[in-house]
């Protein structure tokens, strides 16, 4: 079954207009990111998706967990394929993902699995899911653009995790990084969507 979407577009678009999917952040759901579309660049097109594991006390999330930041594997698989699937359905232009928080996690899940497919990857406030299942081999990414921002005020994701996602991207995955911290907590600042604003050009 597809997911729901809610969906920015601009007046002339197709199935070759280039698409940002935003992926929402544990216990928030498809309205959570939308609006940052207004700040991005007028002609892509932007999708902002819900992710379908209910939490407990309202709102989604992208998987199963055994901890913070610890999710379980085949519930990661399994959305990683329902994603993909929804995608190539949806569209065959460039795409570009952008996560936070737990949709970083699913994010980087996705552009890992296939970097092919995607032209970049926004990572924000988050890490990577290296016992899930996901590849991580060296160069994996190699000369995809990433984004990857985060607040050194953050407690929410485990620091240890965070400090394995820097090393990774930095050294290891290949990746043409753009690497910004900030001095805020588990949040999305202005002055980090100016950046991404640029970043994107």
């Amino acid at each position: 079954m597809d997911p729901v979407v809610v969906w920015r577009r601009p007046p002339k678009s197709g199935r070759a207009t280039p698409l940002v999917v935003f992926l929402h952040g544990r216990g928030a759901d498809e309205h959570d990111l939308i609006d940052l579309a207004d700040r991005l660049p007028r002609s892509f097109a932007y999708a902002s998706v819900r992710a379908p594991v209910a939490v407990p006390g309202g709102g989604f999330t992208w998987f199963e967990n055994s901890g913070p930041a610890r999710p379980i594997p085949a519930s990661v698989r399994r959305s990683v394929g329902d994603l993909r699937a929804w995608l190539d359905k949806t569209t065959s232009a460039p795409c570009f993902l952008f996560g936070f928080s737990a949709g970083m996690m699913m994010a980087a899940a996705l552009v890992l699995d296939d970097p092919a497919r995607f032209s970049g990857a926004v990572l924000l406030s988050g890490a990577i899911a290296f016992d899930a299942g996901i590849a991580t081999t060296p160069q994996r990414l190699a000369g995809l653009p990433v984004f990857y921002g985060h607040g050194t005020h953050d407690v929410v994701i485990p620091p240890e995790l965070v400090r394995r996602t820097l090393a990774y991207l930095k050294d290891q995955s290949g990746a043409a990084l753009t690497l910004r911290e900030y001095p805020h907590e588990h949040a999305i600042s202005n002055r980090e969507m100016a950046d991404i604003a640029a970043w994107f050009g």
